[in-house]
């Protein structure tokens, strides 16, 4: 056994690290945390806020094997990543295991290559305790945050919701943007662009140097061009540099990966933690645009050899950012002699870091920029064209193209022809576009991490976590807008002819960008109404900057936390006993055939539309808003039409047709089958005749495209791509198959892999108790329904074997599922105790009035 045991987070980063101590070293992973705060309860005591940290029931067992390789060393060194999360890690695990300060080491590098790991084993120190209690700070604040909030919410709007430091801030940000989109009056003006002819017949493209507001004066300024004679006024040419960007802090790099690559937040920081743990780059959460000397003599050698002398500029990068943590390094290759990677996802984040890095070493391009000045003295406004003729391209070649990194499309502007003052040019055509403002931009996932730290909201490692967090909540989501259509005028001027136009365009439509949910929006009015502090931008960051001083050691975490609670309590208090409830409301009109008043609300399953008040006589009745629509918008036209859903038509092929909306919205129900209408269609403009079209399409995708076994085989795609049905089992096809054209070989290899899959799957199984035990990843489990749970040990404290569950009886396995959840089985037999309920809604409803009717019919297809 060797003397000395490593102890990393990762299994990745373990087997990277053994390949470069050797034998003498054991090196194990943790698995991230080995220890936190309890799942249940919050587990921190209010009046001194020692947090009670307790292994996690799926840690046990590693801990054990960590003790017990523990025994058996010298030396214990701690490699866990460098950044406060990291440290925290170590100190759980010197805790946890015992370590005596003779016997342990802790050993920091920020990036896995034999040199650094070599450097850290020569130079160990001991766990900074300073940064450990900042990540305390930050984990006990958040978990005093989102305990005493959330039961506000569960109390005041609904059950099941949940509030946070960091993304109940990032949710407000969302929504005002969301509200500012709302409240925006678009400008009308008038652009005027020409393109014009010299001598040699080259065209000249300009822009009038100013916008007209009106119509008329776009239109009169046409007229006086249309026997105008255009000569050049001006040519002026001057020179000109573009510069590098800095090397990628995390922020930079997700924004980049994202509009570059489309990449999520969360699959680049899993890419770079790929790329990472496998020694391809530096440590990926970090705020430092800091590069080492020994990177940059990398950099400068490969520029050099690659490009030549002259496009070599080494220079470092200073941090903007005054809550930069630590001494980190910017991220960066690890060795700047591997251009590539092997694996297509990891080489495409790595090109990105590895041109960034290789382009903020070299030389600025050198440009010569022109601008032409086009008009007469007869006309108010003159034209402009510019241009631009890269001399040196520098930065440039890094990136092998001639435009810089961050470069807009739209601004990309061409070489002109060579012109001289006072010559004549032609007009090929003068168009005048009428162009609307437009208001902010909805947020991007890059977008908002770039607003939270511009903010100093969050660090490196919380921006993907709360992104996350958000979406899980269901307070934002990236739904599909569709576009509005408007008229604009355009007036082209052509040969001495004027014509106008009027055209249709497009606009605000949106898609991957964050937009609040109903009940994200009413959790954030609420919070910015009660919890203002705590929801303010500035009160966020100075939190932030307090973690950044207990860090260096400037404050005690203890003394934070309670300058923090004393105050924070009382409010929660205040709030939980004097707050009314919030349902988002809005008084939408009177009901013309009821009298009774229409209200656009969030309730219990959602927001929906209530006719009528809950303490009348007569029970109110309610509908579900269709995708799109929002109870801060929606108009009291629209709410009425939805109580015209769901309809019935006349029978197809003996089954009955019915238009509906449900959970996953707008259908066509025929017999026992649900099939979407297309999006961007009313439901409620669905006839008869297109009802038909809509089955007769579904009959087509669902004939079967072949047989297996004598059985047929159907296509279809669903939420998760392509995929083919035989009998129950969906099987997904991947893209190294021509999902259009299935060969029969195609689909007896993919039902052959997947029966073969499913075999294996199932220990035992009891479909009529929907329990089975099943192979997973970790090893055996047990599945009841849609939940999961773990197979205890034996006796002996050892696993059973595949061999033994087979065994084992269903009533030993529902004791082992109910001593985890003592009320499994009791929640399954609840929704049979609302029968009765619902026989009682119908027999009072027994008014054959139109309204009540579609309260009963209408219940069902909400829940579908």
């Amino acid at each position: 056994m060797s003397k000395n045991l490593v102890i990393v987070e990762s299994p990745a980063k373990a087997k990277t690290i053994q390949k470069y101590l050797g034998k003498d070293f054991d090196v194990k992973s943790s698995f991230g945390h080995i220890r936190d705060l309890p799942k249940k309860g919050m587990g921190i005591d209010l009046a001194t806020f020692s947090p009670d940290y307790e292994v996690s029931a799926d840690k046990k067992k590693l801990v054990t094997e960590l003790k017990a390789a523990v025994k058996k060393a010298e030396m214990v060194w701690l490699a866990s990543d460098e950044d406060r999360e990291g440290e925290a890690i170590a100190w759980h695990l010197s805790d946890e295991l015992k370590l005596k300060p003779e016997n342990r080491k802790r050993i920091v590098f920020h990036e896995i290559t034999k040199n650094a790991i070599l450097k850290a084993i020569d130079n160990p120190r001991d766990i900074d305790q300073n940064l450990v209690n900042a990540q305390q700070a930050r984990r006990v604040l958040d978990r005093i945050v989102g305990f005493e909030m959330s039961p506000v919410l569960w109390k005041k709007i609904k059950p099941g919701l949940s509030a946070g430091r960091v993304q109940s801030v990032a949710v407000r940000l969302i929504v005002e943007r969301e509200k500012e989109i709302r409240e925006f009056v678009p400008k009308a003006s008038f652009k005027l662009d020409g393109i014009f002819l010299n001598q040699a017949q080259q065209e000249i493209s300009a822009k009038l140097k100013k916008d007209f507001n009106k119509e008329e004066e776009a239109e009169k300024f046409l007229e006086l061009a249309k026997a105008t004679e255009f000569k050049v006024l001006n040519v002026e040419t001057k020179p000109g540099t573009r510069s590098a960007s800095a090397p990628f802090t995390t922020s930079t790099l997700q924004q980049e990966a994202s509009s570059r690559l489309g990449y999520n937040v969360t699959n680049t920081m899993r890419i770079a933690q790929r790329l990472y743990e496998e020694g391809y780059i530096t440590y990926m959460r970090t705020d430092s645009v800091n590069l080492s000397q020994e990177a940059i003599e990398g950099a400068k050698k490969q520029i050099t050899s690659e490009y030549g002398a002259e496009y070599s500029a080494p220079r470092n990068y200073t941090t903007k950012s005054s809550s930069a943590q630590e001494a980190h390094e910017a991220i960066r290759p690890t060795d700047f002699s591997v251009k590539s990677v092997g694996d297509v996802q990891l080489n495409k984040l790595y090109q990105l870091i590895y041109r960034r890095t290789l382009a903020s070493q070299m030389a600025n391009a050198k440009i010569e920029k022109t601008v032409i000045e086009i008009g007469n003295a007869k006309l108010p406004q003159n034209f402009e064209a510019q241009g631009e003729v890269i001399i040196f391209d520098g930065f440039l070649k890094a990136y092998g193209i001639v435009k810089a990194e961050d470069d807009d499309e739209e601004n990309n502007e061409k070489l002109l022809p060579k012109v001289k003052v006072g010559e004549v040019l032609d007009y090929k055509r003068i168009t005048a576009t009428e162009k609307f403002t437009r208001p902010s931009a909805r947020y991007t996932e890059a977008g908002l991490v770039r607003k939270l730290e511009e903010l100093g909201i969050g660090r490196p490692s919380t921006y993907a976590p709360t992104i996350q967090t958000i979406q899980n909540r269901e307070y934002v989501d990236k739904r599909e807008i569709e576009p509005q259509t408007r008229e604009v005028v355009k007036i082209s001027l052509t040969k001495n002819n004027i014509k106008k136009e009027v055209l249709e365009e497009k606009f605000g439509g949106d898609k991957n960008k964050f937009i609040p949910t109903d009940i994200g929006e009413v959790v954030n009015d609420f919070l910015t109404d009660h919890f203002k502090e705590i929801l303010d931008y500035g009160f966020t960051a100075r939190v932030e900057e307090s973690f950044d001083e207990i860090a260096s050691g400037d404050q005690k975490w203890k003394q934070m936390m309670n300058d923090f609670y004393s105050k924070f309590h009382p409010r929660i208090e205040d709030v939980e006993e004097n707050a009314d409830r919030a349902t988002g409301e809005r008084l939408l009109g009177t009901d013309p055939k009821t009298g009774k008043n229409v209200h656009a609300r969030i309730g219990r399953f959602g927001a929906m539309i209530q006719i009528g008040e809950t303490d009348d006589e007569e029970k109110p009745v309610f509908a579900s808003l269709m995708t799109g629509q929002n109870i801060a918008t929606i108009t009291f036209e629209e709410a009425l039409e939805l109580f015209k859903l769901p309809f019935d038509l006349s029978e197809v092929d003996g089954q009955p047709v019915s238009v509906g909306v449900g959970r996953f919205g707008p259908y066509v129900k025929w017999g026992e089958t649900y099939i979407s209408i297309p999006k961007g269609e009313d439901p409620l403009s669905v006839d008869q005749k297109r009802a038909e079209e809509i089955i007769n399409e579904k009959k087509i995708a669902d004939a079967p495209i072949a047989s297996y076994k004598g059985e047929p085989v159907t296509k279809g795609t669903g939420r998760f791509g392509p995929f083919i049905k035989y009998k129950s089992i969906f099987v997904n096809v991947p893209k190294k198959y021509d999902f259009e054209n299935l060969s029969q070989s195609d689909i007896n290899e993919l039902i052959d892999a997947k029966l073969e899959k499913e075999a294996n799957r199932y220990i035992q199984q009891w479909e009529k108790e929907k329990i089975s035990i099943e192979n997973g990843r970790w090893g055996p489990f047990i599945k009841f329904g849609k939940a999961m749970f773990k197979i205890p040990k034996k006796s002996d404290d050892t696993k059973y074997e595949g061999e033994e569950l087979k065994e084992i009886s269903l009533d030993e396995v529902k004791k082992w599922i109910t001593d985890q959840d003592p009320k499994a089985f009791a929640e399954k037999k609840k929704p049979a105790a609302k029968k009765p309920a619902a026989k009682k809604t119908t027999t009072t409803a027994k008014k054959t009035t139109t309204t009540a009717k579609k309260t009963v019919a209408k219940k069902p297809a909400a829940k579908k």
